[in-house]
């Protein structure tokens, strides 16, 4: 039986049993107070000295935090009790003693400590309340694009050239030659158009860039998905129906993770389409007009995103950045080819940044002709090449950064809390 089950109020006046970890413990007036958590939600359990064995009562004493333990009871409806529930324990077994030292006691702990100890971290209500939020969002993402007719595709994690810029890139042997992780698995996918029409890809991409913002990890997950026939526009609607999705299945599934975040819901609530729009230009202008040192041509980076991000109750879009700024797969502007037909969502309440689409070059002699104004080796992307040779069609694509997307729908200050095991320059344990 699950706490959640009990909490929901299906099982009140039923005799249960369940497993989990001791989260606390209290005593008064021959009662025992246990507060037990099994992975659905947290529940007070009382052992009362006069309804139990002495071997109950005695190895309820004796429990430690983390101990794990199998209860039987019966649920009583006692508005005292955090949640409004609690169980009247019956019988009491102890699975495990854990040690008495428990690493992570009562007292505060800074951050770095704590991210040492990240393995049992998560186990705290705050941060399972931030995982089951990203659990949520990784399915909502997955049931909007299949419910639309899209295939997964998987992309390799090992590739032989870059996707986004040579810098970025992690470099690790292979077989006496060399590969790369990830940076993105969007060449793949576009691969796989012509097999499926809509597709996409759901991983792990990494970056080697020595930032040490709250915005950055050196491993973090990206949803990729690439459409057949698509232009710019459709590619935009896409993004502001996908988003909207995925606020509206948190703020309806996840609201009681939402609250023990504190999260004030006011601002998801106003997410809807359409979202605001806005050119570079028109976002160079505001940034200089705040007295920002940036000039055209220059690409934006965290503070002109949260400046930009602040003026807006949604999410706005920024497009047809500088082609030069951006990735070389991305189309011109037919009107003015010195911008691409690219767009950058930026979630709102300074969070910035949380996609990056475009539409895709789909002419051979053109996508030639920026892979060698990037530098780029032409014979790595021979077979990226081919999809312009045979049967390239018109089409777009974005990203959507998984924990960036956390960090905004959960509010946080930092995106470390946003995966289990955070990757950043300075940290690859535990």
């Amino acid at each position: 039986m699950s706490v959640s089950d009990i909490l929901d109020g299906k099982l009140t006046e039923k005799e249960v049993e369940m497993k989990g970890w001791l989260v606390t413990k209290r005593s008064g007036g021959g009662v025992q107070f246990l507060m037990v958590r099994d992975g659905t939600g947290t529940i007070q359990a009382t052992v009362h000295k006069d309804e139990v064995s002495k071997k109950v009562f005695s190895d309820a004493d004796k429990l430690t935090q983390e101990s794990s333990i199998k209860i039987k009871g019966l649920v009583k409806e006692d508005k005292r009790a955090p949640g409004g529930y609690e169980i009247r324990i019956k019988d009491l077994q102890i699975i495990h003693l854990a040690e008495p030292e428990y690493p992570l006691g009562k007292k505060e702990h800074g951050i770095d400590f704590l991210l040492g100890f990240r393995q049992l971290w998560v186990r705290s209500p705050r941060q399972v309340a931030i995982l089951k939020v990203r659990a949520e969002i990784v399915k909502a993402c997955r049931d909007f694009l299949d419910e639309r007719g899209f295939t997964l595709t998987d992309s390799p994690i090992l590739t032989p050239a870059a996707v986004e810029g040579v810098a970025t890139l992690f470099e690790v042997p292979y077989f006496g030659d060399k590969a790369f992780l990830t940076q993105s698995g969007q060449l793949y996918v576009e691969a796989t158009i012509a097999a499926f029409g809509k597709v996409y890809c759901f991983g792990p991409t990494f970056r080697a860039e020595k930032s040490k913002t709250p915005r950055h990890l050196t491993e973090f997950w990206m949803l990729e998905p690439e459409m057949a026939f698509y232009t710019f526009e459709d590619n935009l609607k896409l993004q502001e129906e996908l988003v909207t999705y995925i606020v509206k299945t948190v703020l309806e599934k996840r609201k009681r993770e939402l609250e023990t975040l504190k999260r004030d819901l006011k601002p998801l609530e106003k997410v809807e389409p359409p979202f605001e729009r806005i050119s570079y230009t028109e976002a160079i202008e505001m940034l200089q007009k705040a007295k920002y040192p940036i000039q055209w041509g220059e690409d934006l980076g965290a503070p002109h995103e949260r400046f930009i991000s602040l003026k807006f109750e949604k999410p706005v879009f920024v497009h047809r950045y500088p082609a030069k700024v951006k990735a070389f797969y991305m189309q011109p502007d037919p009107k003015n080819p010195e911008v691409a037909l690219c767009a950058d969502l930026m979630a709102p309440e300074g969070y910035g940044e949380i996609i990056g689409g475009s539409e895709r070059i789909h002419d051979l002699k053109l996508l030639e002709q920026r892979i060698e104004e990037f530098g780029l080796p032409k014979k790595a992307y021979e077979w990226y090449l081919d999809l312009r040779r045979y049967g390239s069609v018109p089409h777009s694509g974005f990203g959507l950064g998984l924990e960036r997307t956390v960090m905004w729908i959960c509010k946080l200050k930092h995106i470390r809390e946003t995966i289990p095991f955070p990757r950043t320059i300075t940290r690859i344990y535990p």
